[in-house]
């Protein structure tokens, strides 16, 4: 058995090194440009209504979607055609392969050096996306808090074996009370991580936290919430999903593990490639995995609703019945 004490005691003799903020390029203007962010979840319509945008106020797009960086899976990420981007220039699309790391911090650093550029040029820019945490990294900033200590994470799994996740949950509500009443009892990495900073910095993290307030403001930004009827969504959803088996998304799957890009990593765990996958390991039949697909997509839809209306800042329409509100909004952002 190995010992909690003797660990954490040599843990405690490491210097206290925090990790540097990440942070995007830092330019300095006078005026703070100004960045509109069409958001909402799966399938609502988000690319149509920016790129309308974008047509007609002379705009650049910003796309913040974990998923469409990825080179080569196209389909299943409602990439915009290419007849689209010709019309309007996209960015971070197509920037990394399935096999690359890529993050949220990655996304802003790029993201912000783009449209500084962009203002540089007098150009204006919309974001379009769905990536929640995206978003809020590139419109709030990020928590920059403490490396991890490697010493302390073998420690804390020790711990995690012998006694279970309830054991590490217990052991979070006594040194940082405030940041357990946000975390979930069974969320083994959040726990984890908690207590990791704790003992390797001797501050709770709801304090890194509470001192960031993600309050790295570079931008003005002018948020607008795209959202349907649920019963119209949901249908969206499931013809977009039928959609995109007809255009070949197993096609799209196969092609990517023949190209060597296994069905375990990342990216090829998202919605539509993890389903056509069971199927290809014979798992599931064809069916099963299309109802699963339209499933599945529409929980995460749902989840997406759920993290933005956290945000009290987006504005929100009705796509279909509201786009002249929408292009009112905007207008009168960029006056």
């Amino acid at each position: 058995m190995k010992s909690w004490t003797g660990c954490l005691n040599a843990c405690h003799s490491l210097s206290r090194n925090c990790l540097a903020a990440i942070s995007p390029l830092r330019l300095f203007a006078a005026v703070k440009p100004k960045l509109a962010i069409v958001l909402g979840p799966t399938a609502v319509g988000k690319s149509d209504t920016v790129l309308d945008l974008a047509l007609h106020f002379d705009a650049e797009i910003i796309s913040a979607d974990s998923q469409q960086v990825y080179r080569y899976m196209d389909i299943g990420t409602a990439k915009p055609s290419k007849e689209q981007r010709q019309a309007v220039p996209h960015h971070l699309i197509d920037i990394v392969d399935p096999n690359e790391e890529f993050n949220a911090a990655m996304f802003r650093n790029l993201a912000t050096e783009i449209a500084y550029k962009l203002a540089d040029r007098d150009k204006r820019v919309i974001v379009c996306g769905g990536t929640g945490l995206y978003i809020k990294a590139l419109a709030q900033g990020l928590f920059a808090g403490p490396g991890g200590d490697p010493q302390i994470r073998q420690a804390l799994e020790w711990e995690l074996e012998e006694h279970g996740i309830p054991w590490l949950y217990r052991r979070l509500e006594q040194v940082d009370p405030q940041s357990a009443a946000r975390i979930h009892p069974n969320d083994r990495q959040r726990i984890t991580r908690a207590l990791e900073v704790c003992y390797a910095t001797g501050r709770k993290i709801s304090e890194w936290q509470s001192e960031h307030r993600f309050n790295d403001l570079l931008f003005d930004v002018l948020k607008i919430g795209l959202n349907r009827p649920r019963s119209d969504l949901y249908d969206r959803i499931d013809r977009r999903c039928e959609f995109m088996i007809r255009a070949g998304l197993l096609d799209e799957v196969e092609k990517l593990v023949d190209m060597g890009y296994g069905l375990d990593l990342k990216p090829m765990q998202s919605i539509g490639y993890r389903h056509l996958g069971l199927f290809l390991r014979a798992r599931i039949s064809l069916d099963n995995a299309v109802d699963l697909m339209k499933r599945d997509t529409r929980r995460f839809a749902k989840r997406q609703l759920t993290w933005f209306r956290g945000d009290r800042e987006i504005r929100w329409f009705d796509p279909e019945t509201q786009r002249g509100n929408i292009e009112d909004t905007v207008r009168e952002f960029y006056a």
